[in-house]
């Protein structure tokens, strides 16, 4: 059976682990998409056991526990996987006041990575 029609979890992370797969963190009650990251199976496993979004760090080549310093964690309330099964889509109930590593003027976090969007001149407006 393929995977689009199988009730198996066959999330494949690669033979060594070491696979990264795109994973969307959303606020399980806004429905606001807060971040893109990436997580391995050393990533995905941590995610389980904590209860707590973590993803593999690229810049940093290193499992991110996002919010492990800022106190802004993501706290796992649904996990569900795309129709190929190569991405993932972390629900999740923010702990902390906002998602993203970027500040606001006033020293608080925006609440979503994605708190810019395109204008009709080509640059980007501040939409929070």
């Amino acid at each position: 059976m393929s995977k689009e029609y199988t009730l198996e979890f066959q999330i494949d992370f690669g033979p060594d682990g070491q696979d990264l797969l795109p994973v969307v963190a959303q606020d399980a009650q806004s429905k606001e998409v807060l971040i893109l990251a990436f997580a391995n199976r050393a990533a995905f496993e941590a995610t389980l056991s904590s209860g707590y979004a973590t993803f593999w760090s690229r810049s940093r080549n290193e499992l991110w526990k996002k919010g492990e310093t800022s106190g802004d964690l993501l706290k796992i309330v649904e996990i569900r996987t795309n129709c190929e099964q190569n991405s993932l889509l972390f629900l999740v109930k923010p702990e902390g006041k906002g998602a993203c590593h970027a500040r606001k003027a006033n020293g608080n976090p925006y609440s979503s990575c994605y708190y810019r969007r395109l204008n009709d001149q080509g640059s980007l407006d501040i939409i929070e």
